[in-house]
């Protein structure tokens, strides 16, 4: 263990490998909300949050529960599902009056093709996020072999509204 008289102890999130300070300053001095993606091994969550000097504001929550409200069937832990929850999530924030955000990914390995499966969702609701083409994952496997992917997509970019869509199933 380190000790003396110089020693520092990290913040609690940074010892805990949750927050990356000098990352997060950046984002935040960029003065544009965040697209933040986090990835668990059956979830994907996106939000859209922004800066607040008492605390963050998350402005849209989307994860996997939504997308099942519209019809997926398949596992909520893959490629499609991401794009499908990344989407959404575009099309939420549209509807709030974001036009640009900046991709938050935290501490997450940058080489997950789940994490930039979300952004080409977000990216194809003309959400304006600064990207390389490069980490996009390629439209075969986003599209899957699952059938519901197309009918998911479609109500999405159709424009109904998820709390609509639940009330409908419970009549």
């Amino acid at each position: 263990m380190k000790m003396g008289k110089t020693y520092i102890v990290p913040h609690k999130r940074r010892r805990k490998q949750k927050t990356d300070y000098r990352l997060r300053l950046t984002l935040i001095k960029s003065g544009k909300p965040r697209f933040a993606v986090r990835r668990t091994a059956n979830n994907t969550t996106c939000q859209i949050i922004d800066y607040d000097s008492k605390g963050d504001r998350t402005i849209v929550s989307v994860n996997s529960l939504d997308i099942k409200k519209l019809g997926w069937k398949g596992h909520c832990g893959n490629l499609s599902s991401a794009y499908l929850i990344g989407l959404l999530c575009g099309m939420e924030a549209k509807k709030k009056k974001i036009n640009e955000a900046i991709l938050d990914i935290g501490l997450q390995s940058s080489k997950s093709s789940r994490l930039f499966a979300a952004l080409k969702g977000a990216i194809d609701a003309d959400l304006n996020v600064p990207h390389s083409e490069e980490i996009i994952p390629k439209e075969e496997r986003i599209k899957g072999s699952d059938k519901s992917f197309e009918d998911v997509k479609k109500k999405i970019l159709g424009g109904k509204n998820i709390s609509k869509e639940t009330k409908d199933t419970k009549k």
